[in-house]
């Protein structure tokens, strides 16, 4: 299997997962069937929806770099790594929650919820890198820039959650501008952390982290928001130019 044949069996397969999942949806509700977490069938919708990335990340890494389920699962949980990495991914939690840090204000105590939420983050979030980090990012980056590798990214990856939010039936809900916005900071997040790091857990654990602590911590700091973002994204570029620059030394 060649380059262009593993992304496009990506992107069709998860695609077509999702959006036929989405459509299956769409008549269950109009027949007046109950979809969403609330439901058993809503749940497993859900889990078919959101494991589709992962599914044909697999897929396409087996049959274009010649990987396996086995190396994969392996790298889904590789938390060994080195202290420097591990305090990377802090940097990059501590500028994302900076407006919280602030002035924002934390909705719960309890310590067991942030737990629950963290778990379930990893199924229904950190799974999710398998697909859009582990292999698709990496794949484009083959032939184009960290930068435009990301956006392109980040364009498959919302489009994909607007079908995902219908699907758990959220979309009526969510500020779409903000989320958006919050959607390609995340991508410079992980993208960076996988460009440097080359660990999937790395990209999962910040994943589930960040989707967790968004529940229970609130900011109305528009500026501070604003700052951190910017600061993100610049860090998450000079590293990709970093390890770039380096590996041109070496050459």
């Amino acid at each position: 299997m060649n380059r262009k044949q593993a992304l496009s069996m990506y992107l069709i397969g998860t695609f077509g997962q999702v959006l036929g999942v989405s459509l299956l949806v769409c008549f269950l509700r109009a027949g007046g069937v109950k979809v969403d977490f609330t439901s058993s069938l809503g749940i497993i919708a859900v889990a078919l929806a959101g494991l589709s990335s992962a599914f044909w990340g697999s897929l396409a890494s087996i049959g274009y770099h010649q990987s396996s389920f086995k190396q994969i699962l392996k790298d889904f949980f590789q938390v060994k790594d080195s202290l420097v990495n591990y305090c990377l991914v802090l940097v990059f939690l501590l500028l994302d929650f900076l407006p919280f840090i602030f002035g924002g204000k934390i909705t719960t105590q309890s310590l067991v919820l942030l737990v629950g939420l963290f778990f379930k983050a990893l199924l229904f979030g950190g799974v999710e890198e398998i697909g859009w980090r582990y292999f698709f990012q990496p794949t484009l980056q083959e032939k184009i820039p960290y930068f435009s590798a990301t956006l392109i990214t980040f364009l498959a990856w919302s489009s994909w959650h607007l079908f995902y939010f219908y699907i758990d039936g959220s979309l009526g809900v969510i500020q779409l501008f903000p989320f958006l916005v919050g959607l390609l900071t995340n991508c410079f997040i992980l993208s960076a952390l996988y460009h440097k790091t080359q660990n999937l857990w790395l990209c999962v654990m910040t994943h589930a982290c960040i989707n967790s602590l968004s529940q229970i911590l609130v900011n109305e700091e528009v500026w501070l928001s604003i700052v951190s973002k910017i600061l993100i994204i610049s860090l998450a570029i000079m590293i990709a130019r970093k390890k770039y620059v380096t590996v041109k030394e070496e050459k």
